[in-house]
């Protein structure tokens, strides 16, 4: 079982950032692939960013590209989404995700671990 917890988002204006973490309790934090999604309302839960379980690897949704990184740090169980140059379309609930599949999954169907979720609001 993989307990996730996110936090760190908020209220920004455009052009600002937010860092957000997302604390496993796991005790092989990285036999996991570890994903961050999003949704915002009246829209499906999309892919934003995925790492692999060394960090060696990342994919990003192209939306974010070049202005979100995804990164972890194994020894504290836990995943961050570094969130620069925000708009107001990045306004969503963002959701932490877990995943034991070998590659890097961008589908959420495919975690089978999700935290609450944090809100994210950029305003205009």
């Amino acid at each position: 079982q993989v307990q996730l917890v996110e936090s760190g988002g908020g209220l920004v204006q455009t052009g600002g950032s937010l860092r957000l973490s997302c604390a496993a309790s796991v005790r092989t934090f990285t036999s996991y692939v570890m994903g961050w999604f999003r949704q915002a309302p009246g829209k499906e839960r999309e892919f934003v960013a995925v790492i692999n379980r060394s960090g060696g690897i990342t994919r990003y949704a192209d939306s974010v590209k070049g202005r979100f990184t995804i990164s972890r740090d194994n020894a504290k169980n836990t995943v961050y989404l570094q969130m620069n140059s925000l708009k107001p379309e990045d306004t969503a609930v963002y959701y932490c995700a877990a995943t034991g599949a070998v590659v890097v999954a961008t589908t959420p169907t495919l975690y089978n671990y999700w935290g609450q979720g944090t809100q994210v609001t950029v305003s205009s």
